[in-house]
């Protein structure tokens, strides 16, 4: 199954397009995208028995965010260990770098950033949203918790994230936009195996990222496990998992965006994200 964010309203896609869940349940279900994650296994229920040939064409520009106001944004650091090698970390061997993206830079797939002062970077990264509060959940049931996958961008602004005299990570990933997700989100039962997807992301067609979700020290299942131990994870929740190596801060010489570029982030089975960098003053 595919839920999209369709001008605000929330979508259940199909072979054909894409069906209003609150005209097609007949006011079961709110319109608000939001919402749904609390009533997770009702909807699951209801759209499994909806038509797959019914449904109205969306176009890219009507698609927003699929989780667009989640109460906790977690993100995680050095989750590959060819990316930790780039950015001059040991890997990780018993805790994953966990910060925060503000809930405010959530956006959805297909916008313009606009830059601000600083070396902004990208890193493509595999996005779960939770259907079912998560609290001291074992990695053996942890899938259980989550109601499906999307493609995420973790923009970053450098010189914030990494002023003393201790990193700011969470202010230097939050500006407005830089967290893009989408196109739509995808069930885990769509996959054909749901721990192997292909990241890649191209600035200007360059590609300058691919890698794979097996590479992931610390694979969706253990993420869970290990957030949840700490703190309840809530219907709604985003997770970004972590980034393969090609970011611009780990080149030589350094690489950073600029206006005009145009950065396009995708994940097998799932779809793209298309950002395109403008000027702006903030």
């Amino acid at each position: 199954m595919r839920i999209a964010n369709v001008s605000g309203r929330l979508t259940l896609l199909t072979d054909a397009g894409g069906i209003d869940v609150e005209r097609g349940s007949e006011g079961g279900f709110a319109a608000d995208t939001a919402a749904i994650y609390e009533r997770w296994a009702e909807f699951r229920t209801w759209a499994d028995g909806q038509p797959t040939d019914a449904g109205t064409p969306v176009a890219d520009e009507q698609l927003g965010a699929p989780s667009p106001a989640p109460r906790q944004v977690f993100a995680i650091g050095l989750n590959y260990a060819d990316h930790s090698a780039e950015s001059g970390f040991a890997v990780p061997d018993t805790t994953p770098p966990t910060f925060t993206k503000f809930p405010t830079c959530i956006t959805g797939p297909y916008t313009d950033l606009v830059l601000p002062e600083g070396d902004v970077d990208w890193e493509v990264e595999l996005v779960a949203v939770i259907g079912v509060r998560a609290e001291r959940v074992p990695a053996a049931k942890a899938w259980d918790h989550i109601a499906g996958l999307t493609v995420g961008q973790d923009f970053s602004e450098r010189v914030i994230q990494l002023a003393g005299p201790a990193p700011q990570f969470s202010l230097g990933k939050s500006y407005p936009g830089f967290g893009p997700t989408g196109p739509w989100l995808v069930t885990p039962d769509e996959f054909d195996n749901r721990d192997d997807l292909t990241l890649t992301c191209s600035v200007n067609d360059e590609v300058v990222q691919h890698g794979r979700t097996t590479q992931m020290i610390f694979p969706m299942s253990e993420l869970i496990e290990r957030l949840s131990a700490v703190c309840p994870l809530l219907p709604g929740d985003v997770i970004f998992t972590g980034t393969p190596a090609g970011v611009g801060m780990g080149r030589e010489p350094q690489r950073f965006l600029n206006v005009g570029d145009v950065v396009v982030t995708e994940i097998s089975g799932i779809g793209t994200l298309r950002t395109r960098c403008v000027a702006g003053s903030r």
